[in-house]
Parts: C-alpha cells; sequence; structure tokens
C-alpha cells in the first residue's frame, strides 16, 4: 500500500529578451512591432496546438516542420527559451528516442503557455 504520493509541480521560468523586443520596436515603430508580436503571438499557439495534434497522430515528419517553425517564430520575437526547446523537439525526433521526445513536447508546451503569458503580462505593463 502506498502511504505518500509526491506530486511534482513543474513550473518553467521564461524570459523574454529585451533587446530583441526593442530592436523590433526600433525598426518596426509601436504600431508595426505590436502587429508583428500579436500575429506571432497566435502562430506559436495555432503551433504549438498542431504539433502536438501531430504528436498523438504519429505524424513525426509533420510535426517535425511545425517544432522546426516555432524555432524561427519565437526567435523573432525574443521567446529565447521556446526556440531553445523548439530545436530540442526536433532533434528528439532526428534521434528517434520516443521517451525524450514525449518529455520534451510536455516541456514545450509548458514553456510555450508560460512565453505567451509573458508577453500578456509584458504588454499590460506597457499599455
Amino acid at each position: 500500500m502506498v502511504e505518500h504520493v509526491l506530486v511534482l509541480a513543474q513550473q518553467e521560468v521564461v524570459r523574454l529578451d529585451p533587446d530583441r523586443l526593442e530592436a523590433l520596436y526600433l525598426q518596426l515603430g509601436e504600431s508595426g512591432a505590436e502587429d508583428v508580436v500579436c500575429r506571432a503571438m497566435e502562430e506559436v499557439a495555432v503551433r504549438l496546438s498542431h504539433t502536438e495534434r501531430l504528436y498523438r497522430q504519429d505524424r513525426m515528419g509533420d510535426m517535425r516542420k511545425s517544432a522546426r517553425s516555432l524555432v524561427a517564430i519565437a526567435d523573432q520575437i525574443g521567446m529565447n527559451a521556446l526556440a531553445r526547446v523548439s530545436g530540442d523537439v526536433t532533434r528528439c525526433i532526428d534521434t528517434g528516442d520516443p521517451v525524450a521526445l514525449a518529455a520534451t513536447l510536455a516541456r514545450l508546451l509548458r514553456v510555450g503557455e508560460r512565453s505567451l503569458t509573458a508577453v500578456w503580462d509584458l504588454q499590460d505593463v506597457t499599455v
């Protein structure tokens, strides 16, 4: 009989690259940069969902493309952790390690959610 069950709370710390965002605002102006950031956030949300769905459908080639596209989108708006973990997912697919892929995909989803929240929180501060 199990007397104690330990539940591990998995928290991902994410930070946005302020230099990347500042460069975007300087290059595009406030309105242009906000448009790029909003579109990128929408695309990140869609790609995260799509990547998870492809995993469940065992469509690894398509999943790799979807995760790989997240690298560029996340990098564009300074989501460095999301870009890094997306790259980790593609490497897990390349190496054919299903256990590592499952764990890394779960981390990608956590980091993605936290990254989107961080951008929303940052926008609330600047409005």
